[in-house]
Parts: structure tokens; C-alpha cells; sequence
């Protein structure tokens, strides 16, 4: 059962579509609208991202310094898309300016998450002198090892964006600079960092260009699921242009393999194509393939370092169903609890978070899913809206090693002795704290429209919001009194349904027909058939077939009348 919120009650025509959905996001004001339908590029400031700005000047005087006694730098990114492009940004500029430096990415398994003590004793042990360490998308927390830098007499400066846990505060982090902001993308973090020292540091005359990158900085935002508002919003919508127009030669060659037309990369395709397939290589084996793939200028080398990824993102399909497979098996002794708490020694850490994703979507409950070690284990977790994740794991701190993350996604690390513990605690304490309205799953809709209104223009009107994604949801209608004309199953199993819909305009008894796609709803095809009348709630797109581009509607839940 899906319950149906709908913002806006007045049935809505294109004279007031675009309006309402600004009202329904929170967009009133004649600047506001005007900074969201027409964003500058401009706007991106340190200010504006809430950067501090000693920390910035500071921060680039450690580069001049760098370039000058020929520093050994080492950009210290992450194994997710975010912090592979993030590194990738960082190492290209200051490459450029002169800096001696090279990128790294800690290995999942052998590592964990962000700067540690571990990682740098292995960047020792591999370049013997290094200077100056600049992390990406990671650490704000790292204070152990920030700490253990400084005592090697190494300099840190952190990039990121994660929110600092509050045991530990920026002032007391012994880095030599902190460039911090909670509004971004780690991978725009290490960019504005990056347009500084440029600014700062290169020569005036052909240096400064704040479109360099942008094509990185796209796909990090879709890829971090940061909200699409604000200056994400603005940095997304300029960054597309560039993803499609890109010269790097991974990723056009990234494109090919995935049958992509680069002329129609929007938030879908880097969400379920692309960054699938850079995110592989850090679920499964070494980040540091997708950070080479990013950066080539070899076309040969990019259609080698295509495959290894591609072939790796197979692999990493097969173990994740193996894996959810194994987890769905579980839920069946799993029944009545609030929170889904399931572990396995089998469990690889580089996709029990995707697992955890499954178990949410199909069970519509918050999620952790362990991978049990013999002294650790690491965790993942997902959750539903309106139930802040990190900070009910952080509640049961005491017993962790570690945790980190966002309010809908999280992971941490557990000695597996207490283990059974932790379980205990949580499961109580979500009992408690995970009410029914949480666990029902609910649409938002935007209002009301009759199948009349959807029209080529009506559609434009829509996109003008675009692009769509976390905090600027796709816009959702419902509609009501409508006839089942035909349907079929589609897809692999039957798994999705492809229909045909209509309804009658009550002002001039007109019929309108629309033809639609239901994504898995194969499994309750049952529950109605054709000549029904039913209330639907839905997305428009549209979808091209044979050159020729045509009107659908994506429905999200069916009512039978």
C-alpha cells in the first residue's frame, strides 16, 4: 500500500505547470525562480559554499610553497566516483601549475575508508619522502591519522564534504589547511580548490577557466546523490553540457561500450550507466583503474582500461544478485522486525551496500548489511526517508570502531565480538524510534492534470526544472478515471508492463490515449485488467523509437476503482 501525498490539490493545465512546481520545491521568491530557471555559474563562490576563506589562502600558499622546494604531493582521494574525480580534478590542475604530485586511491579491502595511519605508512613504504598529502571527498574525521602525518612531518590539507562527527571539531584537526563545505560534492570541494590555485598560482593569460572540469564535477554530483538544488544544481547543469561535449578518452570510449549517445547523457545515464561502471573497480579490485581511465590520453590505453571496468561491472552484477539472493533468504526468519540487521561471513564489503539498497527497496524498512571478518567487520547501511541513518548508528558509538556517512547511507566498522551486541541495541532502539508512518511508502505528487494537458509544450514547460534528481524530484501527477485500453508484460521474466491508457475530458467528452510503462509491475498484473477503471500516479518522458520522439507516461502506483 503507497500512500499518495499530493502538494498541490487544484487540478493544474500548462498555463500554471511551472509555477506549481516551483511552489511544491520550496521556490517562491522573483530571485529564486529566476536563479533556478537561469543559473550562473558565477554564483559558485567560496562564500556562497560557505568556504573559509583564511583556510583557502592558506591552503594555496602550501601549493606555491610545493612547487617552489618541489614537494613530493600526494592527492588522496576515494574508491567511489566522487572521490576518483575528485582526485582526478585536483591531480590535472596542479599537475599543470608545476607541482610535483601523484594520485592515490586506498584499496578497499586492504585500507578502508579514507585517510588512515595504514594508507600512509604504504605511501612511505612507496615513494620514501613525501611532503604534503591533499586528501579529496575524506578527511574531516581522519584525526588519528592527520595526526600521525604531522608527526612524520607531513602536511595534510583536507578537501571534503562530509560532515564532521561531533566529537571531533575542524579546530582541533592538526591539518596544515582545512577546505570543508557540507553544500557540495567532495568532487566540487576539490574543484573550487583546484579554480583557486589556478587562479592564484598559473599564468594569468590563459590559466583561468572555470569550465575546466565541469564534466567531472557532473558526474560526482549525480553519483554522491548530493541534492540537485543550489549550486549542485547550477555546477550539474553547466557540467552536462561539457559531459556531452567531452574529449576525454576514456569516457568517450566508456560511452561506446555502454551505448550511450553522448548528446543524451542526463541524470539516468550517469547514474545507471556510467557510474556503475567507474564505482566496479572499487567494489571489486583497485579504484585506481578508473582514476587511469578518467585521465588518459591514450585511446588505445582507454579502450583497454573500458573493458577491465566493464568486465568488472559484470562481475560485480553477479555477485550482488549472488549476494541478494543470499540476504532475501535470511528476511524469512527476519519477519516483524523494524530494522533489517543481517551479516555473513560470505558477504563482500564492496557490494553489501548495494544489498542493503535491495533490501529497502523491496522491504521498505532502513537496512545494514555486514561483511563478518574474524576481528572486524564492515558494515553498510541504507535507509527510508524521514529516518537520519548516521545518526542513529552513531547512537551505539561505544561499541564501533568507526562510522561515517550521510542521513540515507552509511557504513562503519565493528569488532566481530560485539557484533551480536550492536544487533541487540539497534533492533531495540529502532523499535522505538521507527514509527508506521515511516515505513509506508509514500509518493509525492505534485497535483492533478488531465490527460489533455500532456502535451509537447506541456512537457517543455516540465523540463525547465530539469535537471532531476535527490531534493529536485522528477515532477509526478496523478490522474483519475482512467480505462485500461490494453496491456502486456514486457522485459526479461515479465517483470514490467506496457499499456495503453485513456480518459475522457469532462469539458468537451474528448478521449485522450497515452501509451504507458509500468517498471516492475509484472507482479501484480493480476490485480487489474483491461476495460478496469483505475487512479494512477505517474512521470511523463519521452521516449524515442525509430528517430521519432513520442510522449509516455512512467507509472508509479495504480488504484483499482
Amino acid at each position: 500500500m503507497k500512500k499518495w501525498n499530493i502538494l498541490t490539490m487544484d487540478i493544474q493545465s500548462i498555463d500554471t505547470i511551472q509555477s506549481t512546481l516551483l511552489k511544491n520545491r520550496g521556490i517562491f521568491l522573483e530571485k529564486d525562480i529566476a536563479d533556478f530557471l537561469y543559473p550562473k555559474l558565477e554564483s559558485v563562490s567560496l562564500e556562497g559554499v560557505g568556504i573559509d576563506i583564511k583556510q583557502m589562502k592558506k591552503a594555496i600558499d602550501r601549493i606555491k610553497i610545493a612547487i617552489e622546494q618541489k614537494d613530493q604531493v600526494i592527492v588522496f582521494g576515494d574508491y567511489d566516483v566522487d572521490g576518483i574525480c575528485g582526485a582526478a580534478i585536483i591531480w590535472e590542475s596542479l599537475y599543470k601549475l608545476g607541482v610535483n604530485i601523484l594520485p592515490y586511491i586506498p584499496h578497499r579491502l586492504e585500507e578502508g575508508y579514507g585517510l588512515s595511519i595504514n594508507g600512509i605508512k604504504k605511501l612511505q613504504e612507496k615513494y620514501k619522502k613525501i611532503d604534503l598529502i591533499i586528501t579529496v571527498d575524506n578527511g574531516i574525521v581522519a584525526y588519528k591519522a592527520v595526526q600521525f602525518a604531522k608527526e612524520q612531518g607531513i602536511d595534510v590539507i583536507i578537501t571534503d564534504h562530509h560532515v564532521a562527527h561531533s566529537e571531533i571539531s575542524e579546530e582541533e584537526m592538526p591539518a596544515y589547511a582545512i577546505i570543508h563545505s557540507t553544500k557540495l560534492c567532495g568532487a566540487s570541494v576539490g574543484w573550487i580548490f583546484s579554480q583557486e590555485a589556478i587562479f592564484s598560482l598559473g599564468k594569468k593569460e590563459n590559466s583561468y577557466n572555470k569550465t575546466f572540469h565541469l564534466e567531472l564535477v557532473a558526474l560526482a554530483t549525480v553519483a554522491d546523490l548530493v541534492p540537485l538544488t543550489g549550486l549542485n544544481r547550477v555546477l550539474l547543469k553547466f557540467g552536462l553540457e561539457y559531459l556531452c561535449k567531452t574529449k576525454r578518452l576514456g569516457l568517450i570510449s566508456l560511452y561506446r561500450e555502454a551505448m550511450i549517445n553522448p548528446s543524451k547523457i542526463g541524470v539516468y545515464e550517469i547514474g545507471h550507466l556510467i557510474a556503475p561502471r567507474i564505482n566496479a573497480m572499487g567494489r571489486m579490485e583497485s579504484a585506481m583503474e578508473s582514476l587511469r581511465l578518467l585521465c588518459t590520453v591514450d585511446k588505445k590505453r582507454a579502450d583497454d582500461l573500458t573493458q577491465i571496468l566493464c568486465q568488472t561491472n559484470k562481475d560485480r552484477q553477479l555477485l550482488t544478485q549472488e549476494l541478494w539472493l543470499n540476504a532475501k533468504e535470511k528476511m524469512k526468519t527476519h519477519s516483524g522486525k523494524k530494522l533489517i540487521f543481517i551479516y555473513d561471513k560470505s558477504y563482500q564489503p564492496g557490494v553489501i551496500g548495494l544489498v542493503a539498497g535491495k533490501l529497502v527497496e523491496e522491504f521498505y524498512r532502513p537496512a545494514i548489511v555486514l561483511a563478518v571478518g574474524d576481528d572486524f567487520s564492515k558494515a553498510s547501511a541504507r535507509s527510508v526517508a524521514g529516518f537520519n541513518i548516521i545518526e542513529f548508528i552513531r547512537t551505539a558509538s561505544e561499541l564501533l570502531v568507526d562510522a561515517g556517512g550521510h542521513p540515507m547511507a552509511a557504513g562503519f566498522t565493528v569488532e566481530t565480538s560485539k557484533l551480536a551486541k550492536l544487533q541487540a541495541i539497534l533492533e531495540n532502539s529502532a523499535e522505538n524510534k521507527l514509527t508506521e508512518d515511516l515505513l509506508m511508502r509514500t509518493i509525492k505528487v505534485d497535483c492533478e492534470i488531465y490527460f489533455s494537458s500532456i502535451t509537447k509544450n506541456f512537457y517543455k514547460q516540465i523540463m525547465t526544472l530539469a535537471p532531476f534528481g535527490m531534493g529536485n524530484p522528477e515532477p509526478s501527477f496523478v490522474s483519475r478515471d482512467i480505462i485500461i485500453d490494453n496491456m502486456r508484460l514486457i522485459g526479461k521474466e515479465g517483470k514490467h508492463l506496457k499499456l495503453t491508457l485513456s480518459q475522457i475530458d469532462i469539458k468537451n467528452s474528448a478521449k485522450t490515449i497515452i501509451e504507458a510503462i509500468a517498471f516492475g509491475f509484472g507482479e501484480i498484473s493480476k490485480e487489474f485488467k483491461i476495460g478496469d477503471t483505475v487512479d494512477i500516479a505517474y512521470a511523463i518522458s519521452e521516449n524515442t523509437w525509430n528517430g521519432i520522439d513520442k510522449l509516455q507516461i512512467k507509472l508509479k502506483d495504480i488504484k483499482i476503482k
